[in-house]
Protein backbone atom coordinates (compact mmCIF):
# COMPACT_ATOMS: atom_id res chain seq x y z
CA UNK A 1 0.00 0.00 0.00
CA UNK A 2 1.50 3.53 -0.75
CA UNK A 3 0.87 6.36 1.05
CA UNK A 4 1.52 9.98 0.64
CA UNK A 5 2.29 12.29 3.40
CA UNK A 6 1.43 15.79 2.59
CA UNK A 7 1.79 17.89 5.40
CA UNK A 8 5.10 18.26 7.65
CA UNK A 9 5.08 15.14 10.42
CA UNK A 10 7.13 14.30 13.11
CA UNK A 11 10.05 12.30 11.63
CA UNK A 12 9.20 9.46 14.39
CA UNK A 13 6.33 8.63 11.56
CA UNK A 14 8.57 7.34 9.41
CA UNK A 15 10.46 4.87 10.59
CA UNK A 16 7.14 3.85 12.68
CA UNK A 17 5.65 3.54 8.63
CA UNK A 18 8.65 1.51 7.55
CA UNK A 19 9.26 -0.88 10.04
CA UNK A 20 5.17 -2.04 9.17
CA UNK A 21 6.11 -2.28 5.59
CA UNK A 22 4.45 0.83 4.53
CA UNK A 23 5.17 2.32 0.94
CA UNK A 24 5.28 6.00 1.60
CA UNK A 25 6.54 9.48 -0.33
CA UNK A 26 7.03 12.43 1.88
CA UNK A 27 6.55 14.97 0.41
CA UNK A 28 5.88 17.95 3.00
CA UNK A 29 6.29 20.91 1.24
CA UNK A 30 3.80 19.22 -1.93
CA UNK A 31 1.18 21.73 -3.64
CA UNK A 32 -2.44 21.14 -3.39
CA UNK A 33 -2.12 21.12 -7.59
CA UNK A 34 1.22 18.55 -7.06
CA UNK A 35 -0.93 16.54 -4.96
CA UNK A 36 -4.18 16.64 -7.39
CA UNK A 37 -1.96 15.45 -10.23
CA UNK A 38 -0.23 12.36 -7.93
CA UNK A 39 -2.79 11.47 -5.61
CA UNK A 40 -4.20 8.54 -7.91
CA UNK A 41 -1.35 6.75 -6.96
CA UNK A 42 -2.40 6.08 -3.49
CA UNK A 43 -4.09 4.45 -1.52
CA UNK A 44 -3.67 6.24 1.57
CA UNK A 45 -2.75 9.74 2.57
CA UNK A 46 -1.88 11.53 5.44
CA UNK A 47 -2.51 14.82 6.37
CA UNK A 48 -2.24 17.72 8.79
CA UNK A 49 -3.88 21.59 8.00
CA UNK A 50 -2.72 22.79 4.74
CA UNK A 51 -4.29 20.11 2.57
CA UNK A 52 -8.51 20.72 2.09
CA UNK A 53 -9.80 17.10 1.48
CA UNK A 54 -12.81 18.24 -1.26
CA UNK A 55 -15.01 17.25 -4.07
CA UNK A 56 -12.36 17.96 -6.84
CA UNK A 57 -9.67 16.53 -4.43
CA UNK A 58 -12.02 13.00 -3.88
CA UNK A 59 -12.37 13.05 -7.77
CA UNK A 60 -8.58 12.34 -8.42
CA UNK A 61 -8.03 10.07 -5.72
CA UNK A 62 -9.87 7.45 -6.89
CA UNK A 63 -7.51 4.84 -5.14
CA UNK A 64 -7.54 6.32 -2.41
CA UNK A 65 -8.50 4.09 1.10
CA UNK A 66 -8.23 6.19 3.90
CA UNK A 67 -7.16 9.46 5.18
CA UNK A 68 -6.02 9.74 8.82
CA UNK A 69 -5.56 13.47 10.01
CA UNK A 70 -2.62 13.88 12.43
CA UNK A 71 -4.34 16.12 15.33
CA UNK A 72 -7.89 16.42 15.80
CA UNK A 73 -11.14 18.12 13.73
CA UNK A 74 -11.58 16.98 10.62
CA UNK A 75 -12.90 20.23 9.06
CA UNK A 76 -10.89 19.94 6.40
CA UNK A 77 -12.81 17.12 4.96
CA UNK A 78 -15.93 16.69 3.57
CA UNK A 79 -16.98 14.04 5.71
CA UNK A 80 -20.19 13.05 3.51
CA UNK A 81 -19.02 12.65 0.30
CA UNK A 82 -15.28 10.67 1.69
CA UNK A 83 -17.89 8.63 3.57
CA UNK A 84 -20.16 8.17 0.65
CA UNK A 85 -16.90 6.87 -1.65
CA UNK A 86 -16.41 4.33 1.09
CA UNK A 87 -12.91 6.01 2.08
CA UNK A 88 -12.24 5.59 5.51
CA UNK A 89 -10.99 8.60 7.81
CA UNK A 90 -8.90 8.43 10.91
CA UNK A 91 -8.15 11.23 13.38
CA UNK A 92 -5.59 11.02 15.99
CA UNK A 93 -8.03 12.72 18.78
CA UNK A 94 -6.31 11.11 21.70
CA UNK A 95 -2.90 11.91 20.96
CA UNK A 96 -2.90 15.38 21.92
CA UNK A 97 -5.72 15.66 24.90
CA UNK A 98 -2.98 15.41 27.62
CA UNK A 99 -1.82 18.51 25.83
CA UNK A 100 -4.73 20.40 25.05
CA UNK A 101 -5.78 19.71 29.17
CA UNK A 102 -2.66 21.16 30.27
CA UNK A 103 -2.61 24.01 27.94
CA UNK A 104 -6.30 24.94 29.32
CA UNK A 105 -5.38 24.51 32.65
CA UNK A 106 -2.48 26.83 32.13
CA UNK A 107 -4.46 29.62 30.19
CA UNK A 108 -7.03 29.64 33.07
CA UNK A 109 -4.77 29.94 35.96
CA UNK A 110 -2.55 32.68 34.35
CA UNK A 111 -5.97 34.59 33.76
CA UNK A 112 -7.40 33.75 37.09
CA UNK A 113 -4.16 34.95 38.81
CA UNK A 114 -3.07 37.74 36.68
CA UNK A 115 0.34 36.08 36.18
CA UNK A 116 0.94 37.56 32.49
CA UNK A 117 0.30 41.45 33.59
CA UNK A 118 2.03 40.81 37.29
CA UNK A 119 5.08 39.49 35.22
CA UNK A 120 5.09 42.04 32.88
CA UNK A 121 4.98 44.73 35.99
CA UNK A 122 7.90 43.40 37.83
CA UNK A 123 9.88 43.21 34.91
CA UNK A 124 9.44 46.90 34.27
CA UNK A 125 10.33 47.68 38.12
CA UNK A 126 6.69 47.97 39.20
CA UNK A 127 5.72 45.87 42.30
CA UNK A 128 1.85 45.86 42.33
CA UNK A 129 0.04 43.08 45.04
CA UNK A 130 -3.28 44.05 45.62
CA UNK A 131 -3.96 45.16 42.10
CA UNK A 132 -3.18 41.69 41.17
CA UNK A 133 -4.72 39.90 43.94
CA UNK A 134 -6.14 36.64 41.61
CA UNK A 135 -8.96 34.48 42.41
CA UNK A 136 -9.12 30.30 42.97
CA UNK A 137 -10.40 27.93 40.71
CA UNK A 138 -11.58 25.75 43.84
CA UNK A 139 -15.52 25.84 43.93
CA UNK A 140 -16.25 27.70 40.68
CA UNK A 141 -18.31 25.87 38.60
CA UNK A 142 -16.31 24.51 35.18
CA UNK A 143 -18.18 24.04 32.10
CA UNK A 144 -17.09 21.69 29.61
CA UNK A 145 -18.81 21.47 26.27
CA UNK A 146 -18.13 18.89 24.46
CA UNK A 147 -17.17 15.48 26.14
CA UNK A 148 -14.79 13.48 24.01
CA UNK A 149 -11.28 13.19 24.40
CA UNK A 150 -10.11 16.78 25.36
CA UNK A 151 -13.44 17.30 27.17
CA UNK A 152 -12.70 14.49 29.55
CA UNK A 153 -8.89 14.62 29.88
CA UNK A 154 -9.60 18.33 30.85
CA UNK A 155 -12.49 17.49 33.69
CA UNK A 156 -9.81 15.04 35.04
CA UNK A 157 -7.45 17.64 35.45
CA UNK A 158 -9.63 19.91 36.95
CA UNK A 159 -11.03 17.50 39.68
CA UNK A 160 -7.44 18.15 42.15
CA UNK A 161 -8.52 21.61 41.87
CA UNK A 162 -11.93 21.12 43.80
CA UNK A 163 -14.02 22.50 40.89
CA UNK A 164 -17.75 21.64 40.55
CA UNK A 165 -17.35 20.68 36.77
CA UNK A 166 -20.19 20.59 34.53
CA UNK A 167 -20.25 18.68 30.69
CA UNK A 168 -22.45 18.97 27.81
CA UNK A 169 -22.47 16.79 25.12
CA UNK A 170 -25.02 16.95 22.42
CA UNK A 171 -24.12 13.44 21.06
CA UNK A 172 -23.65 11.70 24.17
CA UNK A 173 -25.93 10.88 27.63
CA UNK A 174 -25.85 9.07 30.85
CA UNK A 175 -22.09 9.91 30.36
CA UNK A 176 -21.36 11.43 34.11
CA UNK A 177 -18.39 10.04 36.03
CA UNK A 178 -16.11 10.59 38.88
CA UNK A 179 -14.65 14.02 36.82
CA UNK A 180 -17.89 15.70 35.48
CA UNK A 181 -21.73 15.84 35.84
CA UNK A 182 -23.82 15.41 32.83
CA UNK A 183 -26.12 18.22 32.26
CA UNK A 184 -28.65 20.38 30.52
CA UNK A 185 -27.41 23.88 28.95
CA UNK A 186 -30.05 25.67 31.31
CA UNK A 187 -28.07 23.93 33.88
CA UNK A 188 -25.14 25.34 32.77
CA UNK A 189 -26.62 28.98 31.85
CA UNK A 190 -27.87 28.84 34.95
CA UNK A 191 -24.23 27.88 37.17
CA UNK A 192 -21.22 28.26 35.28
CA UNK A 193 -18.52 30.37 36.09
CA UNK A 194 -16.09 29.09 33.51
CA UNK A 195 -16.60 27.88 30.13
CA UNK A 196 -14.31 25.77 28.18
CA UNK A 197 -15.06 24.64 24.66
CA UNK A 198 -14.20 21.01 23.34
CA UNK A 199 -16.05 20.58 19.94
CA UNK A 200 -15.59 20.86 16.39
CA UNK A 201 -16.20 23.01 13.50
CA UNK A 202 -18.95 21.45 11.66
CA UNK A 203 -21.85 24.10 10.21
CA UNK A 204 -24.06 23.81 13.56
CA UNK A 205 -21.50 24.91 15.45
CA UNK A 206 -20.28 27.97 13.30
CA UNK A 207 -20.13 30.88 15.14
CA UNK A 208 -22.54 29.49 17.73
CA UNK A 209 -20.64 31.47 20.58
CA UNK A 210 -22.09 34.92 19.76
CA UNK A 211 -23.95 37.71 21.44
CA UNK A 212 -26.73 36.15 22.52
CA UNK A 213 -25.24 33.23 23.97
CA UNK A 214 -23.06 34.90 25.95
CA UNK A 215 -26.45 36.83 27.09
CA UNK A 216 -28.28 33.72 28.56
CA UNK A 217 -25.40 33.34 30.87
CA UNK A 218 -26.60 34.10 34.21
CA UNK A 219 -23.22 35.34 36.10
CA UNK A 220 -20.17 36.72 34.11
CA UNK A 221 -17.98 34.29 33.11
CA UNK A 222 -14.94 33.31 32.11
CA UNK A 223 -14.26 31.93 28.87
CA UNK A 224 -12.05 29.34 27.12
CA UNK A 225 -11.65 28.09 23.36
CA UNK A 226 -8.96 25.91 22.71
CA UNK A 227 -11.16 23.73 19.92
CA UNK A 228 -11.64 26.29 16.69
CA UNK A 229 -12.02 29.62 16.11
CA UNK A 230 -14.53 30.07 13.64
CA UNK A 231 -16.83 28.85 16.55
CA UNK A 232 -16.96 32.27 18.17
CA UNK A 233 -17.98 35.51 16.66
CA UNK A 234 -14.91 37.57 17.72
CA UNK A 235 -16.19 40.69 17.65
CA UNK A 236 -19.24 39.66 19.76
CA UNK A 237 -16.49 38.25 22.60
CA UNK A 238 -14.78 41.50 22.13
CA UNK A 239 -18.26 43.45 23.14
CA UNK A 240 -18.60 40.88 26.13
CA UNK A 241 -15.62 41.60 27.30
CA UNK A 242 -15.47 45.25 26.96
CA UNK A 243 -19.05 45.53 28.90
CA UNK A 244 -18.03 42.48 31.84
CA UNK A 245 -20.33 39.97 30.47
CA UNK A 246 -17.07 38.01 30.05
CA UNK A 247 -14.82 38.54 32.68
CA UNK A 248 -11.84 37.20 31.11
CA UNK A 249 -11.03 35.02 28.21
CA UNK A 250 -8.01 32.42 27.14
CA UNK A 251 -7.80 31.84 22.96
CA UNK A 252 -5.59 29.45 22.06
CA UNK A 253 -7.86 29.68 18.67
CA UNK A 254 -9.33 32.79 16.72
CA UNK A 255 -11.95 33.09 14.18
CA UNK A 256 -9.24 33.76 11.17
CA UNK A 257 -5.74 32.90 12.32
CA UNK A 258 -4.25 34.83 9.59
CA UNK A 259 -3.27 37.87 11.42
CA UNK A 260 -1.87 40.25 8.22
CA UNK A 261 -5.44 39.32 6.17
CA UNK A 262 -8.00 40.32 8.74
CA UNK A 263 -11.10 42.03 7.89
CA UNK A 264 -11.93 45.13 9.20
CA UNK A 265 -14.56 43.75 11.71
CA UNK A 266 -11.85 41.49 12.61
CA UNK A 267 -9.12 43.62 13.22
CA UNK A 268 -10.76 45.64 15.45
CA UNK A 269 -12.09 42.84 17.49
CA UNK A 270 -8.26 41.40 17.54
CA UNK A 271 -6.72 44.74 18.34
CA UNK A 272 -8.81 45.63 20.95
CA UNK A 273 -8.41 41.58 22.75
CA UNK A 274 -4.39 42.04 21.89
CA UNK A 275 -4.46 45.13 24.06
CA UNK A 276 -6.66 43.53 26.75
CA UNK A 277 -5.81 42.80 30.36
CA UNK A 278 -8.37 40.10 30.58
CA UNK A 279 -7.40 37.80 27.70
CA UNK A 280 -4.61 34.90 27.57
CA UNK A 281 -3.46 34.57 23.13
CA UNK A 282 -1.66 31.33 22.66
CA UNK A 283 -1.15 30.68 18.43
CA UNK A 284 -3.07 27.57 18.22
CA UNK A 285 -0.49 25.80 20.46
CA UNK A 286 -3.08 23.96 22.83
CA UNK A 287 -2.09 20.72 21.39
CA UNK A 288 1.30 21.10 20.37
CA UNK A 289 3.82 19.46 22.67
CA UNK A 290 6.70 17.09 21.97
CA UNK A 291 5.18 14.65 23.13
CA UNK A 292 1.53 14.97 21.77
CA UNK A 293 3.59 15.69 18.39
CA UNK A 294 5.16 11.71 18.87
CA UNK A 295 2.18 10.41 20.01
CA UNK A 296 -0.01 11.52 17.62
CA UNK A 297 1.65 9.13 14.75
CA UNK A 298 1.37 6.43 17.40
CA UNK A 299 -2.08 6.57 18.09
CA UNK A 300 -2.65 7.75 14.18
CA UNK A 301 -0.88 4.16 12.62
CA UNK A 302 -2.53 2.05 15.34
CA UNK A 303 -5.62 3.02 13.49
CA UNK A 304 -4.55 2.22 10.09
CA UNK A 305 -3.06 -1.25 11.05
CA UNK A 306 -6.29 -2.12 12.49
CA UNK A 307 -8.47 -0.84 9.25
CA UNK A 308 -5.71 -2.68 7.61
CA UNK A 309 -6.36 -6.16 9.58
CA UNK A 310 -10.26 -5.60 9.37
Amino acid sequence: MRVLIADEMHLSLLPMLQNKGFLFDYQPLITRKEILDVINNYEGLIIRSKTKVDVEFLDAASNLKFIARAGAGLDLIDIEETQRRKIEIFAANEGNRVAVAEHVIGMLLCLLNNIRVADAQVRQGVWLREENRGYELMNKTVVIIGYGNNGMATAERLKGFGCKVLAFDKFKSDFSDEFATESSMDQIFEEADVVSLHIPLTDETHKMVNQSYFDRFKKNIYFINAARGEIVELADLANCIESGKVRGACLDVLENEKLNKLTAEQKAAFDYLSKSDRVILTPHIAGWTHESYVRINEVMLQKIRQFLLK
